[in-house]
């Protein structure tokens, strides 16, 4: 798939009207997801057999879609040889997938990816910018946090999070503002 490199590519996952940070793994072109049991996101999968890949770059919004819903009109149907599928308004580029449980257990289901179509609508150039992706790796963190506030990841999330606000700028911030409306009880640094 030509959007996606080798390695883990974290993207906001679109499935029926719903959206949320999902990491896509590409090892040698094979292409999974691992969903814990339980989300929305797992079970519209698991019962529509797709997924949409969105490449945006606003922490902020890989913040709000990790802990709260976007308002429907945030999404664009699209269809695809008869299947209509959902991504969203505002991307850089988007991939479609069929997607088919490869293997499930008590905790996760892992779907093996098939590509569908990819389209580039208005690709800009991303320095890399350690702030963006501290934004990320906290959030990350912070979705496991809130099930069960194990300190050594408010540690990490603190980590991040400094990081984020020595090398981010104005839009990483408010992201780590928001990130801890969404925590709540994270000790204040």
């Amino acid at each position: 798939m030509g959007l996606l490199t080798e390695g883990i590519n974290e993207v906001i996952a679109t499935t029926d009207c719903n959206a949320a940070p999902m990491g896509i793994i590409n090892r040698s072109g094979s292409l999974h997801m691992v969903l814990f049991r339980g989300s929305h996101t797992a079970r519209n999968i698991a019962r529509d057999r797709w997924v949409v890949a969105n490449f945006v770059f606003d922490p902020v919004l890989y913040v709000r879609t990790a802990f709260d819903d976007l308002p429907e009109e945030d999404f664009v149907r699209e269809e695809i040889d008869g299947m209509v599928v959902s991504r969203l308004r505002d991307v850089e580029a988007w991939a479609a997938f069929a997607a088919d449980v490869e293997r499930s257990s008590d905790e996760a289901i892992i779907f093996r990816l098939v590509p569908l179509k990819e389209e580039v609508l208005g690709l800009r150039l991303h320095p890399v910018n350690r702030g963006f992706y501290s934004v990320i790796d906290a959030t990350v963190h912070a979705t496991r946090y809130v099930r069960n506030h194990d300190p050594w990841l408010g540690r990490l999330i603190e980590h991040h999070a400094g990081l984020a606000r020595k090398c981010g700028g104005a839009r990483e911030w408010e992201a780590l503002d928001l990130l801890r409306q969404y925590m709540g009880d994270l000790p204040a640094e």
